[in-house]
């Protein structure tokens, strides 16, 4: 009977090992063949509740997205379009400053292929992912879809070969490490990513909204919109035949003028679509061609030639305008987009392009925000004539709103050559050029706006208004504030703009001081966030750790895992926590999802999981399996130099606050 009882205790232990390999996602496929060519296969998921898994569409820099691999495509098959997908939410994550799109529930991706080979069997396909809880886990599945026979036929194929983070258990439940560093009181628990609340507008659609508001104000102010306000005011007064009709009038042009770019937005989402949009805004190309546009529409403001529409439009739009009534409104609402396009266009433009980084429906959200501020005007000098007489007199003043905002389009430009750099990372364009760029172009604006540079459609200038001065002063003092940039000040004014500190010159700024400088590092190692000597091969940090006789801190980590950030920026600045990541271990960074390949003769097949170990994430994935029976990231570990762990009650810790975290520390170190 003992040994029976000994045996259920081993066997739960070992349960509770196992239980710790997560799989949120339970995935189903099935492929049907559409014509004599053609052919759509889905991928169906189930996912658990509270887990996100992340869509192809959620940008750059973020959560680690969605994407499906077809593996034997050469020669057999085309893609028709990209793989489609089901409902799917955004929030803005303040981490990573994106707005992350991810599934919640179920998922759905739908792709169309076109056979080339007639002789084709089977299609060989994989997703690699991320799904994140409190937790993050990447996960890479194959699939066979057999080619089926008759039109119309669906086959339902099986997943092959699950990687090594994939393994099917019977419990969902984190326990032993990850149970137990959940399992904290609230007040020390850093909050995980925020959750979606739909009646809730994500934050990044509120700033679209703000900017095109402010964006269309300015658009008020340039010489194309500000003369029209009185001269449309008084039609609408004057050829009404009451007062009211005339107030009813301009209220309904304003809200045409709202309409007619609100639909602008809506095509420009349709044409695109939602997701796709978002895609199209993280892709090199399409980021050097923002560039390339915005760089056009600068040097317009600036006054090298005007972006003006076919006169035939404005023509044809003021012949239906006469009409009167109800359509005559509206086509003079469109005739007043036309006229005013030389001034508009560029900064539509910019908003569209910046609205499609965001990507859903931020493309109307920053048309409403923008024809808004475009018509309030109107409609308040129909409600009070007498305002007008505030209004100041048109002038030269209007063209130097329009170089001010040229100015700030040729500075945006270089965020969309920032991106593409980084993409390529080929650090031609790094913080410190980035920096000096627009400490150079922002310099230039505060000399224009003192009257030291004039431009080809400015009036001489005898003296400079104090609005001017103030905004001139307020311009050399942001271009003042940029300038320790150079340096390694870490401008949160502007933190969402330049290139991150690590992609620099000098991490440490130009002339900046280490704790350790790279000369002095260690074999293998490198100068991680907050400045601590990290290693990202577990072979040089444990020869390391053998010759200065320190304990090991694994940190099983990813590029794209949100609540790793959340630990590094929150747990890790801690003054004491730093204190003994600096000085009382070796600490060892192990990212999951580095995607770069091994060599050839260090890739092989899991003993563990049987899956291909054929890239550096998938080496660390399988080694954090192996070791600890758990696939979750943030995990840390801390070990002697033999490798075992010196938490025994609680060998492995993730995602916890301060206290938890700084205590398990010293227990572990303690027993060194």
């Amino acid at each position: 009977m003992k040994k029976l009882y000994f045996l259920l205790i081993v066997f739960l232990a070992f349960a509770k090992l196992d239980a710790q390999i997560l799989d949120p996602a339970k995935w189903s496929t099935s492929i049907e063949k559409k014509s004599d060519n053609t052919y759509v296969l889905t991928f169906n998921a189930v996912i658990e509740k509270g887990w996100h898994l992340y869509s192809q569409f959620t940008p750059d820099g973020g959560p680690l997205p969605l994407e499906v691999v077809f593996k034997n495509q050469k020669g057999n098959y085309t893609l028709i379009g990209k793989a489609k997908e089901s409902k799917t939410r955004t929030a803005y994550n303040d981490i990573f400053e994106v707005n992350e799109t991810f599934f919640e529930g179920k998922a759905q991706i739908q792709q169309e292929i076109k056979l080339v080979n007639p002789k084709l069997a089977k299609v060989e396909a994989e997703l690699n992912y991320q799904v994140c809880k409190e937790v993050c886990i990447n996960q890479e599945k194959k699939f066979s879809f057999v080619i089926p026979v008759t039109a119309n036929e669906t086959v339902i194929p099986v997943v092959e070969k699950p990687k090594a983070d994939t393994i099917e258990t019977d419990s969902l439940t984190p326990s032993l490490g990850v149970a137990s560093s959940l399992e904290v009181n609230n007040s020390d628990v850093v909050n995980e990513t925020t959750p979606v609340n739909p009646n809730e507008a994500p934050k990044g659609l509120w700033t679209i909204f703000i900017i095109a508001f402010l964006s269309g104000f300015a658009a008020l102010l340039t010489p194309c919109v500000f003369p029209l306000i009185p001269m449309t005011v008084s039609f609408f007064t004057k050829q009404s035949k009451t007062r009211a009709a005339g107030i009813r009038n301009a209220i309904f042009y304003g809200i045409s003028i709202i309409v007619i770019y609100v639909i602008l937005g809506l095509i420009v989402t349709s044409i695109f679509g939602a997701g796709a949009l978002n895609a199209l805004s993280t892709n090199v190309w399409f980021n050097l061609i923002f560039f390339a546009l915005l760089v056009i529409f600068a040097v317009s403001f600036l006054g090298a030639f005007e972006i003006v529409l076919p006169n035939s439009w404005a023509n044809k739009v003021d012949a239906k305008a006469d009409r009167g009534g109800v359509i005559g409104i509206l086509f003079m609402a469109l005739a007043l987009a036309i006229v005013s396009f030389s001034c508009t266009g560029p900064i539509v433009g910019t908003l569209l392009v910046e609205a499609a980084s965001k990507g859903g429906i931020a493309p109307v959200i920053g048309m409403f925000g923008f024809s808004l501020a475009l018509a309030l005007p109107f409609m308040f000098f129909a409600l009070f004539p007498g305002w007008l007489q505030s209004l100041p007199k048109s002038g030269g003043w209007l063209n130097s709103v329009k170089v001010f905002l040229g100015f700030l389009e040729l500075a945006l430009a270089f965020k969309f050559l920032s991106n593409a750099d980084l993409v390529l990372q080929l650090h031609w364009l790094e913080r410190e050029v980035f920096l000096a760029i627009w400490i150079a172009i922002f310099g230039a604006l505060a000399l224009y706006l003192f009257g030291k540079i004039s431009l080809p459609h400015d009036s001489p200038i005898t003296h400079i208004s104090v609005g001017r001065l103030l905004m001139g002063l307020l311009v050399l003092t942001f271009t003042v504030y940029m300038v320790p940039g150079l340096w390694g000040a870490p401008l949160k004014l502007i933190s969402a703009f330049p290139p991150p500190m690590e992609y620099s010159e000098s991490p440490f700024g130009v002339g900046g001081t280490r704790t350790m400088s790279t000369e002095n590092l260690p074999e293998g190692a490198k100068i991680g966030v907050h400045g601590l000597t990290i290693f990202e091969d577990y072979d040089k940090g444990l020869a390391y750790a053998k010759t200065v006789n320190k304990p090991i801190l694994l940190d099983f980590t990813g590029y794209a895992c949100v609540n790793c950030r959340k630990m590094e920026n929150n747990v890790w600045s801690d003054p004491n926590v730093l204190a003994i990541l600096k000085n009382e271990v070796v600490l060892i960074s192990l990212y999951v999802d580095d995607k770069r390949t091994l060599p050839e003769n260090e890739q092989t097949v899991s003993e563990t999981t049987g899956a291909e170990i054929e890239t550096i994430g998938d080496k660390w994935t399988d080694f954090m399996i192996s070791r600890y029976k758990t696939n979750t990231q943030p995990l840390y570990v801390l070990t002697d130099l033999e490798g075992s762990s010196l938490n025994t009650a609680q060998p492995t810790i993730s995602y916890v606050g301060i206290s938890s975290y700084e205590n398990w520390l010293k227990e572990g170190i303690s027993k060194f």
